[in-house]
């Protein structure tokens, strides 16, 4: 299905809605939701997260000793040089993800945002929970991320990606030594802190943390696509949102969506 620009809704032919609906026909709504930019960093940080997270296990607990010479060895080396490097590449996809949050749509900035505020807001978010207890027969549906689902990717992804980011390059300055440029801007967290190894500590905390949180994510994402006729896997690669049997979604008047006519059965 080609992505659809929320700015230019496309018109696709339909037959008469409530001629199918007597004729037992199904409606699939389409909405273009996330763009290309939200896409490729949601897949490259998945990528660099588990980079991160492998290498950063065994920077922890080290492999056995390897026999030989030291300089046949460079196995932990290489170890630290995949985790350096996913670190980068995580932190400027950072970067460039929070410059999207105000370039792109209005998704793009949900990430970012925590409408702590708003009581309506935290009344969706309980019932999200219910839902996902299964203490409700059916769930909201949201074009963008339910309220459960914002409030998780804000602390987890926004939030902790920041807290990873300032203690990791601190941890980085130790080697890169002093006066340099990890040194001059996060060489401050390690005496906040405590000590190197309180930083240590905290930085492979959040690791399991963030760990914690994909499993629940990729969890939810599958639960959700067969048990709330939503699609949520296929629209992180498409960008498209879908919906079976046209439920109109809570958050549809921020949206122009597009309908189309499936056959019966």
């Amino acid at each position: 299905m080609a992505p659809l620009d929320d700015a230019k809704p496309v018109a696709v032919p339909a037959d008469d809605p409530s001629a199918a609906s007597a004729a037992g026909g199904r409606f699939l709504k389409a909405i273009y939701v996330y763009e290309v930019p939200v896409r490729v960093w949601h897949w490259v940080n998945a990528l660099a997260i588990l980079v991160l997270s492998v290498t950063g296990y065994l920077i922890a607990n080290p492999l056995p000793s390897q026999p030989g010479e030291a300089s046949a060895n460079f196995l932990m080396g290489y170890i630290r040089f995949a985790h350096f490097a996913a670190a980068y590449i995580f932190a400027v996809g950072f970067i460039g993800r929070l410059y999207w949050a105000f370039a792109g749509n209005h998704h793009a900035r949900q990430l970012f945002r925590f409408p702590f505020w708003d009581r309506h807001w935290w009344g969706e978010l309980f019932l999200e929970a219910r839902w996902y207890l299964f203490l409700e027969r059916k769930p909201k549906l949201y074009v963008g991320h339910n309220p459960l689902a914002q409030f998780a990717m804000f602390w987890v992804i926004a939030v902790g990606s920041v807290f990873m980011i300032v203690t990791g390059f601190a941890l980085y300055s130790e080697g890169a030594g002093q006066g340099s440029w990890q040194d001059r801007l996060f060489g401050w967290v390690i005496p906040l802190f405590g000590q190197s190894m309180d930083v240590h500590t905290w930085h492979h905390l959040g690791m399991w943390a963030i760990l914690l949180f994909v499993i629940v994510h990729i969890y939810a994402a599958v639960r959700e696509d067969i048990m709330s006729r939503q699609s949520i896997i296929s629209t992180m690669i498409s960008g498209v949102r879908t919906f079976k049997d046209a439920e109109a979604p809570a958050d549809e008047e921020q949206e122009r969506p597009v309908k189309r006519t499936l056959p019966a059965g």
